[in-house]
């Protein structure tokens, strides 16, 4: 068992709990449909549109329990001259955020128009792996008969290769992560 950490402490710990109260009041129970915005919706819809809440329908009171739950109306904040193309895209968002969440959650998009800040992407791109990581990645999946699991499962071995290469380059007591 490790000690206890001492010290400073990440404020992502203290965070969690009042992010995820703020979002379950809004109805959205699940934080990644907002980091995960720009992925789940592409990165140009996600400069004109954010999601605000999800509005669930009322329970009923002699709902049979068997009986799935009836889907949400995701609401979206909208720029004014982007609402038209986001209707029109509006089944594709519906279909992207129902993959992204796992099952049959959204089944409507009500927008509402107003400013918006810029979108901001505070992560880091990972390199792109190397031609020899590429090489012996595509060898190792070779073997796989679905091409497209064949191409996912080469391109993350690619970048776990290259990320094996980074860390064992790493001088000991360093984390390469920045030092």
């Amino acid at each position: 068992m490790t000690p206890p950490r001492r010290g400073a402490k990440p404020l992502a710990e203290f965070t969690s709990g009042l992010i995820a109260e703020a979002l379950a009041a809004r109805g959205l129970g699940e934080a990644s449909l907002i980091a995960d915005w720009p992925a789940i919706v592409g990165e140009r819809f996600a400069q004109h549109a954010r999601p605000i809440e999800l509005q669930w329908p009322p329970r009923a009171a002699k709902r049979d329990p068997e009986t799935p739950a009836r889907p949400a109306t995701l609401v979206l904040r909208v720029e004014g001259a982007f609402v038209l193309e986001a209707q029109h895209s509006a089944p594709v968002i519906i279909d992207r955020v129902n993959a992204h969440l796992g099952w049959r959650c959204v089944d409507g998009i009500a927008f509402r128009q107003g400013p918006l800040p810029p979108l901001t992407d505070r992560r880091r791109l990972a390199p792109a792996p190397s031609d020899a990581a590429e090489a012996a990645a595509r060898a190792t999946a070779a073997p796989i008969e679905d091409r497209e699991l064949r191409e996912a499962v080469a391109r993350l071995g690619a970048r776990a290769i290259d990320r094996s290469a980074r860390l064992a380059a790493v001088p000991p007591g360093r984390t390469g992560k920045g030092d």
